[in-house]
């Protein structure tokens, strides 16, 4: 019998974050830690088991307690072998067979799946996707991913990783390069890390900005912004165009008509946001009503998530 107990677990490149939730879904007890960013794929795991058990104790519960433990993490997951693929936020965890190593350690299900899906999966069923049939759920912030709902229930693709639309091409060979060994992925031009080496890049040939190499991160930018600073409005014009063709190109391959927008770009709000719908709106020539909202559950999106990872399965 399933007790609705879950954890979940939102592994990302600073911190790693556990949340204990109940049969309503509530969370009861939550802790973190910064991320280990040299950790192996062992020493992390290990160290997962260690602060799962410290909060099954606390609350008097023990991992048979439990209907499962959902994970989520920015990177490439082969989802139906539990398996980290790639991540460059913690390199050493690359090939490891997380789900496996963990379920050897403790008496429970383990789901592992990339942190867009969590996102996507956390907005369709408890933020501002409820009510939709389908869902594109794309996260811009210090990179970019989306994940994707059809017909309530995420989709995965074949491998896994269906979604990854940072790296889809803008401009093939051209461009920073991209973690993913790719010039030219989305993520190159529409994120809060291209943001900043585009500023920084850009300061040499503008000697009329207020913003300096230390001041060219998304608050600096937007504060600038409103003084109507040239190289942050720039900035914010070619993210906003990139994030519009990035949405679109996915409204026309999926025909999805509800996106959410989530991460630390959606702080910039209607000044980016107005501007890619404008994008979006200028490529697309159908009248049929496209939705895009800005998501819902903040800082807990991830736990929600993972967690709503162990209830789909």
């Amino acid at each position: 019998m399933k007790s609705g107990y879950v954890i979940g677990i939102d592994a990302g490149g600073t911190k790693v974050a556990y949340g204990l939730f109940n049969p309503a879904g509530e969370r009861i007890d939550r802790a973190q830690h910064p991320t280990d960013v040299c950790a192996t794929g062992k020493s992390f795991s290990d160290t997962l088991v260690e602060n799962i058990r410290a909060i099954l104790a606390r609350n008097d519960m023990q991992d048979t307690d439990l209907d499962g433990i959902g994970i989520c993490m920015p990177s490439f997951i082969l989802f139906d072998e539990g398996v980290v693929l790639m991540t460059s936020a913690m390199p050493g965890i690359k090939q490891f067979p997380m789900r496996d190593y963990l379920k050897a350690r403790l008496n429970t299900d383990i789901v592992l799946d990339n942190d867009s899906n969590a996102a996507a999966l956390a907005e369709y069923r408890r933020g501002a996707g409820r009510g939709s049939r389908h869902l594109v759920y794309i996260t811009a912030g210090t990179g970019l991913g989306s994940g994707i709902i059809i017909d309530g229930k995420l989709f995965r693709g074949s491998y896994g990783w269906a979604g990854e639309c940072g790296h889809m091409l803008a401009t093939p060979d051209e461009g920073l390069m991209c973690g993913c060994e790719n010039r030219g992925c989305f993520m190159s031009y529409a994120s809060g890390r291209a943001m900043s080496a585009r500023v920084r890049g850009q300061m040499t040939y503008c000697n009329t900005t207020i913003l300096t190499p230390e001041t060219a991160d998304g608050e600096h930018v937007l504060a600038a912004y409103h003084q109507n600073d040239p190289l942050a409005m720039e900035a914010i014009e070619t993210i906003a165009h990139y994030l519009g063709v990035c949405a679109f190109n996915i409204y026309q391959m999926l025909n999805i008509n509800r996106f959410v927008f989530g991460g630390g770009l959606t702080n910039f709000g209607d000044v980016l946001f107005d501007r890619v719908r404008a994008e979006f709106d200028k490529y697309n020539h159908i009248p049929l009503p496209v939705e895009f909202k800005i998501a819902e559950l903040g800082c807990d999106i991830g736990l929600i998530g993972a967690a709503e990872f162990v209830r789909e399965a």
